[in-house]
């Protein structure tokens, strides 16, 4: 009775980076095993062991085919079995999708049949070196197995330790090199993807026409991520209105990040169709319904409707927190908070009140999600910065004379550094600013472009009692 072969456990990992050292393993795949170079003459030539499996049809090769061969030696000569083309793939090629190998060329007219056995081994084993034998005066058939995906081709005459331990080195080598431009490939192509899918979760304010000043920096919580669940808008309606939202979606994953999408162009198309406030919220909270995975699914947000003279808004809060607003020569602190509703999706027929807010001549509005302010404070702590924590870290940067992009941008690194490193959650943070001084040097006055009108920010509900302004 055979003794059993015994196959080494299969990893789906590319075969030319599973070398031990400097040892090689080479299964030769040939009708007569017995006439090849031996392990020793050629762990003589290479100046290092080699292992040598030998397979005497392509049957045999598939069950001693595994990841730690570095190399085929494959005999073009050799048959194809029957039913061999729709044989069963084997554990390698459960990445052939990842390393592109479907994507083949296809062997030249009437050559398909000299290199069928070729293009078998290429489909089982799409992530290993391949070197072919073939007959000294069939150099058009050599070149052709090449081209169709062998590394390297070898004349049956020139068959001598030394030649075959230098192919089979150049062969690993060169299969590396392939998988390593592809991965690159596939690499920056994915890039690309996920610019273009940013795009949809970090637009571009339409602000064209006001005075206000813009800034934002996003961080998503995932490795390697660009998007998250974190999401923002700002757009200015023909009134002269500037509203603005952010929001954070529970979770991290990709499918977050496409409900965060969703929520934000939904929050664009009513803004500009004339919804605010408590009418805008409900209607939001109907698209998450419908869109969620589940209903434990929720969504805090926070809308700013900034009037066309930028000296007051309209504030609703779902759930998310309050935006800090810093006065010229006065400390930033809080908004109100108190008369905030619900994360939307989590009560049916929940309601958000929406507060006036006195802003003043000369002002900052920084509005953020929960990442900026759960970071922890100190590698190892358990305390996070909080929002206290966040408005004396603000206030230290506003005495520095920081405003804009440098004021975020200083921000979100003094978390980073405070937390020991990346953060967790996703992070997005929005500023709008008004500095009359910034207006009078653009010289700007009543003919401005645009239709603007000094029509107040819409009102609320006529059901809803009016609240008190926030003012200094």
């Amino acid at each position: 009775m055979p003794v059993p072969v015994p196959v080494p456990q299969q990893r789906d990992v590319p075969a030319a980076e599973t070398s031990h050292g400097g040892d090689l393993t080479v299964l030769v795949i040939e009708d007569d095993p017995a006439g090849s170079i031996t392990g020793p003459e050629l762990s003589a030539a290479a100046g290092t062991r080699v292992r040598i499996r030998t397979a005497r049809n392509l049957t045999e090769a598939g069950r001693l085919l595994t990841d730690d061969v570095d190399c085929i030696l494959l005999d073009l000569a050799l048959p194809v079995p029957a039913g061999s083309a729709g044989a069963a793939p084997t554990a390698s090629t459960s990445t052939t999708a990842a390393t592109g190998a479907e994507h083949r060329p296809e062997p030249a007219p009437g050559r398909a049949d000299e290199l069928a056995v070729l293009t078998h081994v290429l489909r089982i084993a799409p992530l290993h070196a391949v070197l072919v034998l073939t007959a000294q005066d069939d150099t058009e058939l050599a070149a052709e197995a090449v081209r169709v995906g062998a590394q390297d081709y070898l004349f049956r005459g020139e068959l001598d330790a030394r030649v075959l331990s230098r192919a089979i080195r150049y062969a690993v080598e060169r299969k590396r090199a392939d998988l390593a431009q592809h991965q690159l490939t596939e690499s920056g192509l994915r890039a690309q993807e996920n610019a273009r899918l940013e795009r949809g979760l970090l637009p571009t304010p339409l602000l064209e026409g006001s005075d206000l000043s813009f800034a934002a920096r996003y961080r998503p919580g995932r490795s390697r991520a660009l998007l998250g669940g974190d999401f923002y808008d700002t757009v200015r309606t023909p009134d002269g209105t500037v509203h603005a939202m952010i929001g954070d979606v529970c979770g991290h994953g990709p499918d977050e990040a496409a409900l965060g999408v969703e929520l934000r162009i939904a929050w664009r198309a009513l803004t500009l169709a004339g919804l605010c406030g408590d009418r805008l919220l409900s209607t939001l909270q109907q698209v998450l319904e419908h869109e969620r995975q589940s209903e434990e699914i929720f969504a805090t947000l926070c809308t700013v409707d900034i009037a066309p003279d930028g000296r007051r808004a309209g504030l609703c809060l779902a759930g998310h927190p309050a935006p800090l607003l810093a006065r010229h020569g006065r400390p930033a602190r809080l908004l109100p908070y108190e008369d905030g509703g619900p994360a939307l999706g989590l009560l049916p027929r929940a309601r958000w009140p929406r507060r006036q807010v006195e802003l003043g001549g000369e002002w900052s509005l920084m509005m953020y999600t929960d990442g900026l302010i759960e970071g922890r404070v100190g590698a190892g702590s358990s305390q996070r910065l909080g929002q206290d924590g966040m408005v004396a870290m603000v206030n230290s940067r506003l005495e520095q004379g920081l405003t804009g992009e440098d004021l975020l941008e200083a921000a979100v690194a003094e978390v980073r550094e405070l937390n020991g490193g990346e953060l967790t959650d996703d992070v997005a943070v929005l500023l709008l600013g008004r500095d009359p001084e910034r207006i009078r040097r653009r010289g700007r006055s009543a003919s401005r472009p645009g239709p603007v009108s000094t029509a107040p920010a819409a009102a609320p509900a006529a059901s809803a009692q009016r609240p008190p302004l926030y003012g200094p």
